[in-house]
């Protein structure tokens, strides 16, 4: 675990301007260590695109944001061939896509056939623009918002595009203290343009390969599914889990053990980690709704009845 002191110094250089929320930067900075994208979704004002902003400036990588709308079409996003007259040739011209973090404003704001443009790029880190397929700069990760209150002109994601975000997470609102801080850091002057960068993208990408090395014992990976196949068995949920989100437990729960200095994963890490995988995968059956089942609370009931396993682990 060479770079783990990397990973704490991103930590607390994040939290010194994003105040308050030290929980929350450490679930986004989980899913970047387990190389996934996160759809954050909240009220407006709470920090959002602040906080993708500040992934970007302190790793030193290229950032793009979109705002999706109605009329954003899938060109904006991947990019498109244009006929270069002088040449006789079709020129590639980059879509946002082609950045590092990719902050998607508003995702369900957008049309359904705007949403899937990020398909391909979200699953196999690459995009294909007139049967040419053009890899994604490394690391590459999407950071998705939507406002969970307002609906009128909102285009709800499909099942298949929630399945690709590992993580689901919700910011909140400060409480009184750090909201005093926040102003205060505002007026002298700390935000996310003046923070600077404490590592590289190269960085990143070496801490990646030694969260890959963090034990996973099969009795872990058992758990694991275990918790799975018991959402495809409730009675409360649509459609269970699907393998996708197997994998991504078993990532997340690799990069949250790192996180906190551990090169073997346990139980709970995978506690810590099955909401926020597993939270916007599942949808309530119509009769759940009418009984007014809280879906959060069906999923840890669901939890608890998976047998824990007792895992040794000598600490190397």
């Amino acid at each position: 675990m060479n770079h783990f002191e990397t990973i704490k110094k991103i930590e607390t250089a994040i939290n010194e301007i994003f105040v308050g929320k030290e929980e929350v930067v450490a679930q986004l900075l989980v899913a970047l260590l387990a190389g996934g994208h996160v759809l954050i979704e909240d009220v407006p004002g709470v920090g959002k695109t602040t906080l993708a902003t500040l992934i970007a400036n302190v790793m030193e990588c290229s950032f793009g944001r979109i705002q999706f709308t109605p009329d954003t079409l899938p060109g904006d996003i991947e990019g498109i061939s244009i006929y270069n007259m002088k040449t006789g040739e079709f020129e590639y011209k980059e879509g946002v896509v082609m950045n590092q973090i990719l902050l998607a404003d508003e995702i369900n704001r957008t049309s359904p056939k705007t949403q899937a443009s990020l398909l391909e790029a979200m699953s196999e880190d690459q995009v294909t623009i007139d049967g040419i397929v053009r890899k994604l700069p490394q690391p590459f990760m999407v950071i998705a918002t939507q406002n969970p209150i307002e609906f009128l002109g909102t285009y709800p994601l499909p099942e298949s595009q929630m399945d690709r975000f590992m993580m689901c997470i919700s910011i909140g609102y400060p409480e009184r203290e750090m909201e005093v801080l926040m102003a205060q850091g505002f007026l002298a002057g700390r935000c996310a343009k003046n923070l600077k960068p404490v590592c590289t993208a190269a960085d990143i990408l070496a801490i990646r390969e030694e969260v890959n090395k963090v034990i996973m014992k099969e009795k872990l990976l058992e758990y694991i599914t275990d918790i799975v196949r018991l959402t495809r068995e409730s009675e409360h949920f649509i459609l269970g889990a699907s393998p996708r989100a197997l994998l991504a437990m078993a990532k997340a729960a690799q990069a949250q053990a790192y996180f906190e200095g551990r090169d073997f994963a346990k139980p709970d890490d995978v506690k810590k980690i099955v909401p926020l995988v597993l939270n916007h995968r599942l949808q309530l059956t119509p009769a759940a709704k009418l009984q007014k089942v809280d879906a959060k609370a069906a999923l840890k009931s669901l939890t608890l009845k998976a047998p824990v396993p007792i895992i040794n682990h000598v600490k190397i």
